[in-house]
């Protein structure tokens, strides 16, 4: 069948089972090459196959929770928002969740993944107690920083690529309410970002929409969004007697693609002026529900046909400290010569917390979305050699089009990660179309 990630962008052939059970999940594994896929929101050809992809939503069950201690265990196919339904109204929320929660546990796992707090408290990874793992021959390992301790972090961000994850024990974080007090604020360039980001260093979440389009004087103006969880006595009185309840919002659907021509330099310009103006005018103090301020993206179903047919591309990139300043002055005069912007253009600050094979790195990370057509690829190429000549790297969940040489060029682990995998026997057994095109 026809498969790709949630950036639609590339498509390729691979055969799909659904196991329901691990001697299922055995049986696939032992008729050849496959990747596990949970939700398919990566990006790109992380979770297809070359051989066969193995779809895990079957594996849905929540096994155990500790009310003392916020710790779950959770199979691999449970979704993130099933989590905070099933919890936050007893008081626990994820202590560090992506952009969207239509994403599977071990899903998160996998890609390590970071959200607006990774300067405060580090990736994911830094909350799972343990991971149960399939390996190559169908014996299921516990892995955790004291057991098969290189196996468990070389699984943090291994992209699946070390085995099946197939059940996972996470600590969640107590929390008095379901909101967050957001304090945003309008900065007019780049380096004011920079100087607010560092000025907001204890902060719990902080992240920026840059419009990425501005130049001149005004490059990299951005709205600079801070949050922390709300107290009981932060809420107003109506509210405190039911402190996790929020307003039910209705969903929006994008029923058909976008016509190709509906984003260009023009229109996105034209969103971002105003998105930039809004935000100026909304600037201060405020209280927004847990959903809003994480998920802004979720209230739309199927956004991704905003981006036409042909899909999109999303360009990820982290850079050390050092060069941050610089480097991210380069990608933003790039993409706004070339008039390829994209409206959604997120930067974040990250901590100093390096896990063995993920991606963050102390500095601060470039998110930016273009739809997939020649002009857009031959700017990913630009912001490719601008990353690598500000020593970057680059984020495997996000990637459809990076090379192998790239990859190598950006990370010196990879050849580490590719001996560990020609070690145990792993590339014969955990396989996709990613992997191939980065020969790893």
């Amino acid at each position: 069948m026809k498969l790709s990630g949630w950036g639609r962008y590339p498509v390729h052939t691979t055969a799909l089972c659904r196991p329901r059970t691990p001697e299922a999940l055995q049986a696939a594994l032992a008729d050849g090459p496959v990747i596990a896929r949970g939700n398919g929101r990566a990006y790109g050809d992380s979770a297809v196959a070359q051989g066969r992809t193995v779809q895990m939503r079957h594996f849905s069950h929540m096994i155990s929770f500790d009310d003392a201690t916020g710790v779950l265990v959770a199979e691999a196919g449970v979704l993130l928002g099933d989590v905070i339904t099933a919890f936050l109204a007893r008081g626990w929320f994820p202590p560090v969740t992506p952009g969207t929660k239509f994403v599977t546990l071990g899903g998160m796992i996998a890609a390590d993944v970071h959200g607006k707090n990774h300067h405060k408290d580090g990736s994911f990874g830094s909350f799972v107690d343990w991971i149960e793992l399939m390996g190559p021959d169908g014996v299921v390992k516990r892995c955790s920083p004291r057991r098969n301790k290189e196996l468990f972090e070389w699984t943090l961000g291994g992209m699946g690529l070390t085995g099946v994850i197939l059940r996972a024990a996470i600590r969640l974080r107590p929390v008095e309410s379901a909101w967050i007090r957001q304090t945003t604020r309008a900065l007019p360039n780049l380096e004011a970002a920079i100087e607010a980001f560092e000025a907001a260093d204890e902060a719990t979440y902080s992240v920026a929409w840059i419009d990425c389009l501005s130049k001149g004087d005004q490059l990299g103006r951005s709205l600079l969004m801070l949050g922390e969880h709300a107290a009981g006595d932060d809420l107003k009185k109506s509210r405190k007697k039911r402190p996790f309840e929020v307003p039910v919002k209705s969903k929006r659907t994008i029923p058909f693609d976008a016509p190709g021509l509906a984003l260009n330099r023009f229109t996105v310009r034209a969103f971002n002026r105003l998105y930039y103006w809004n935000g100026t005018r909304k600037a201060g103090t405020t209280l927004v529900d847990w959903d809003s301020y994480f998920y802004p993206l979720d209230a739309i179903l199927g956004w991704n046909r905003i981006y036409g047919r042909r899909g999109f591309m999303q360009f990820q990139c982290a850079l050390p400290l050092e060069t941050s300043a610089d480097g991210l002055k380069a990608l933003l005069e790039a993409t706004s010569a070339a008039g390829a912007g994209s409206f959604l253009a997120v930067l974040k600050r990250f901590g100093a917390q390096e896990s063995r094979f993920s991606f963050p790195m102390a500095g601060y990370t470039l998110a930016l979305d273009f739809p997939v057509n020649r002009t857009t690829l031959q700017l990913m190429e630009r912001l490719d050699a601008i990353t690598l000549a500000h020593q970057g790297r680059f984020y495997l969940a996000k990637d459809s089009r990076m090379s192998a040489q790239t990859l190598r060029s950006s990370d010196t682990r990879v050849s580490d990660f590719e001996a560990m995998r020609a070690a145990g026997g792993l590339p014969a057994r955990f396989h996709s179309k990613q992997s191939e095109r980065l020969s790893l």
